[in-house]
């Protein structure tokens, strides 16, 4: 009998281990891609989003039509400028490496990126619902882009109901640098949220619809994939910048108690930051 239940007792730890893992392999983050961070010259700016586990890529989920997704463009002492990009968005297939599911493309003309300064791209997507979790997802994103160097109100709250607000400029980051953002929830800091963070190791192949399946890194073990940190008791969070490419920053369940559809909706917050090498 004593036999029996320490077996039953290592499978049932081994059961709980084996949950653990894949909890810890699978954060969700929602992304706003664009290839690069910072353009010398002013382009049309081609957008992808897409619903996945960045690093692993090992799941890719249907995303509803956007609630909004618009830009704010800034720079020197000008008046910020909305822009909506609603009608850019073009619904698409978005394939992972063993997965496929709904997504959006986005190719803004030229005329909505002319100007030197910085674009904050804003992304309200329709809730998720996770079944495993039993309730709803909703992650609001910024992606910042600036064109020829001239700085804008990149460090501007955008009066979102959950938001990362930079505290660094989020174009301009060297690998082995750090990264320094405060986290806010109806324009207040939130102390010590929970924060999730990943790298995009598979590069999104904008006009193939698809992740590279070749993934840039490889973690030593599954809990590598998903960094997890607090923001101190002021709200700021700091991350290191190991890697070149983009690093996704995301505050969960910033709004408590709010209902979708008569289920939990966790409010998250996601910044897009990213890093890159110093060349000769």
């Amino acid at each position: 009998m004593a036999a029996t239940l320490r077996n039953r007792s290592r499978a049932s730890l081994a059961i709980a281990l084996i949950g653990l893992a894949s909890t810890a392999a699978d954060a969700h983050f929602q992304l706003l891609y664009t290839p690069e961070a910072a353009l010398n010259e002013a382009a049309a700016i081609p957008l992808a989003l897409v619903f996945s586990h960045p690093f692993d890529n090992g799941f890719t989920m249907n995303m509803g039509t956007p609630e909004a997704f618009y830009v704010v463009s800034q720079s020197g002492d000008t008046e910020p400028k909305t822009t909506d990009l609603m009608p850019y968005l073009e619904p698409i297939e978005w394939s992972g490496v063993d997965s496929q599911a709904a997504a959006f493309l986005a190719h803004p003309p030229r005329s909505v990126t002319r100007s030197l300064g910085d674009y904050t791209f804003v992304l309200r997507p329709a809730p998720y619902y996770e079944s495993q979790e039993d309730k709803y997802i909703q992650q609001i994103t910024k992606t910042v882009v600036n064109i020829g160097g001239l700085p804008g109100a990149w460090d501007e709250p955008l009066g979102l109901p959950v938001e990362i607000v930079p505290l660094d400029k989020p174009y301009t980051n060297w690998v082995g640098g750090v990264f320094r953002a405060v986290v806010l929830a109806n324009g207040k800091p939130v102390p010590h949220a929970e924060i999730e963070v990943e790298y995009l190791n598979h590069e999104p192949q904008i006009d193939a619809h698809r992740f590279d399946p070749e993934g840039k890194v490889t973690a030593p073990q599954d809990s590598f994939t998903t960094l997890s940190i607090r923001a101190d008791a002021q709200g700021q969070v700091m991350i290191g910048l190991p890697k070149a490419g983009w690093w996704g920053i995301c505050a969960l369940n910033l709004d408590d108690g709010l209902q979708h559809e008569g289920k939990e909706l966790s409010v998250d917050a996601v910044l897009w930051v990213k890093a890159a090498d110093m060349t000769q």
